[in-house]
């Protein structure tokens, strides 16, 4: 009890004179709420890309690729396509026949409106049967596509951020040119994304397989029994996986590189921020040498030193943490960007204000350590000599 006591005692003298060392206190707080701020708002990157990827992903979805492929490697022949509308097990739209849809996955350039920067995105070739499989999706102008003819179906978002996307534009594909036919919005989080049918693409690209089948079953529940009817079946070697395993599969790769340049500039302003704390604590030590010795010497012991300074120090970095959390939702919440070519919101959380918080809680800690140390470690000496 008296270690605790003792602990309390020191934390508020330490408090309690933060307005004589106000401008150390703010370069603490200012400098964990710059290093926070960085951090959150980078992987609010990888958060936003996250939630787009997989915002209109169906449950009772599969996607079906050949074995051991991812979709944009993937080459599923026309053949077994045809075997695949047949398999039992699959739900049925309103004309009677089952939903499947063929995809086959081509790059695209656009130019931003406002940059001219050249950015490259998906071209999907797709059967008509998308409007089943994709009943959120509802056109704001023009109409579908129609099979066999060289015109394309575009969504909102490439509208908005590129040039050429208007109805009637035309584009250069292969030596020919595809018209613009319709916009349309496809639910929350939607990417740049261009619809033309499967086949009129894969006869101007002269391939003779698509990427993906996906298929929609009656409920969630009956995919182990399809599954292994496409296992069981001699003619196909595919696989099917939930469309959410595929989908986030698909972007493991640009997750990991997000999270990982998140995490390399927000240790690297972790670095400097702890320095910065460290110094400043330092310096808070060395102007209370006196009064630290004075209480060694009426019987303050080392250990409640040590830890109302560590104390301080995390308490100092809280409000750096708040300070930091709240500037990127404030500034950067909601911003459209586009690393790598790849288009999406950045999305901040309350769980990564969480690791912000974590993250400035680990700094206080190891800025506090070595000035905690220092502390007491002052000598009682310095008190009788300055008494």
């Amino acid at each position: 009890m008296r270690l605790i006591r003792q602990f309390f005692a020191l934390l508020i003298m330490s408090l309690a004179g933060i307005a004589q060392r106000l401008g150390l206190v703010l370069t603490i707080i200012i400098g964990v709420a710059c290093a926070v701020g960085v951090l959150v708002s980078m992987l609010a990157m990888g958060t936003g890309a996250r939630q787009q990827e997989t915002a209109n992903v169906r449950a009772d979805g599969v996607v079906l690729t050949s074995t051991g492929s991812r979709p944009f490697q993937s080459s599923v022949p026309r053949e077994e396509a045809a075997v695949v509308r047949d398999l039992p097990g699959i739900r049925r739209g309103t004309d009677g026949e089952p939903i499947v849809t063929f995809e086959s996955f081509f790059p695209m350039e656009g130019r931003r409106r406002v940059t001219g920067t050249r950015v490259f995105f998906p071209l999907v070739g797709i059967s008509s049967s998308v409007l089943e499989y994709r009943p959120q999706m509802h056109f704001t102008s023009g109409r579908m596509f129609q099979r066999g003819l060289h015109e394309f179906i575009v969504s909102n978002s490439c509208v908005r951020q590129f040039t050429g996307f208007d109805i009637g534009d035309r584009r250069s594909l292969s030596g020919g040119d595809w018209t613009i036919v319709g916009h349309f919005d496809q639910g929350v989080g939607q990417p740049c994304t261009v619809y033309a049918d499967v086949d009129a693409l894969m006869s101007t690209y002269a391939r003779n397989s698509y990427s993906t089948v996906s298929v929609v079953l009656p409920s969630a529940s009956d995919y182990d029994a399809f599954r292994k009817a496409v296992q069981t079946n001699p003619t196909l070697h595919l696989e099917a996986r939930h469309e959410k395993e595929v989908v986030e599969d698909s972007f493991k790769q640009l997750n990991a590189l997000l999270d990982f340049v998140s995490y390399f500039v927000g240790t690297i302003m972790a670095i400097g921020a702890t320095l910065g704390a460290v110094n400043s604590l330092y310096s808070i030590v060395d102007a209370r040498r006196r009064e630290l010795a004075t209480l060694r010497a009426i019987g303050f012991g080392s250990g409640p030193i040590v830890a109302s300074t560590l104390c301080e120090a995390v308490l100092l970095a809280l409000p750096g943490a708040l300070l930091g959390a709240s500037l990127a939702w404030a500034l950067f919440n909601g911003l459209s960007v586009s690393p790598f070519g790849y288009s999406f919101h950045l999305e901040v959380t309350r769980s990564l204000a969480l690791t912000g918080l974590v993250w400035a809680l680990a700094m206080g800690l190891l800025g506090g350590l070595l000035p905690a140390l220092r502390a007491a470690r002052v000598p009682v000496t310095t008190a009788l000599r300055a008494t």
